[in-house]
């Protein structure tokens, strides 16, 4: 008999989930497997950056097409089932990727989310990512229902994040 509590859900399942953000700039749109070639090039080319995304982390090293494919994958399949949110960064006719936000659960105490993004490398130079951050947590203060979200690595230096305890669910 399993007398554990159910997980507690990340968002209300009457919780309409964004489909979008647009600015002049860029839009961001649910993550998919269609995207693979655009994304593929924009990781390979962003590849130092991508890796401070997530410090300590490989990714993207040894990353294939192939491997980016299921990676996609199974970020549009958590998308739908609701258990996290990958959004690409798209130039407004969606003819190049220019990055991508992650929207995820944590288990950090006093956090109810963690977002990552990341722009495309070339593009950091200009404050791309700068104004996307900017956008992100307005949007996410706005339009998610989410209590307390953080920003590692940006709002939150990384060795202070990974200090905070977990809470049990």
């Amino acid at each position: 008999m399993n007398t554990s509590a159910p997980p507690i859900p990340f968002i209300p399942s009457d919780f309409a989930v964004p489909e979008k953000l647009e600015t002049e700039e860029f839009r961001l749109r649910m993550l998919t497997v269609n995207d693979v070639v655009k994304d593929y090039d924009a990781v390979m080319s962003s590849f130092d950056h991508c890796r401070t995304i997530w410090p300590g982390g490989k990714w993207p090293e040894g990353l294939t097409l192939e491997q980016n494919l299921i990676d996609l994958g199974w970020h549009q399949r958590e998308f739908q089932t609701r258990r996290s949110f990958a959004y690409t960064v798209v130039n407004p006719s969606e003819s190049r990727v220019l990055g991508c936000v992650y929207i995820e659960p944590t288990r950090r105490r006093g956090y109810d989310a963690a977002v990552f993004l990341w722009a495309r490398q070339s593009e950091l130079a200009g404050g791309l990512e700068l104004r996307l951050h900017a956008a992100v947590r307005q949007w996410i203060a706005g339009a998610w229902p989410f209590k307390s979200v953080a920003f590692p690595g940006r709002d939150i230096a990384w060795e202070p994040w990974r200090a905070i305890p977990a809470e049990r669910r």
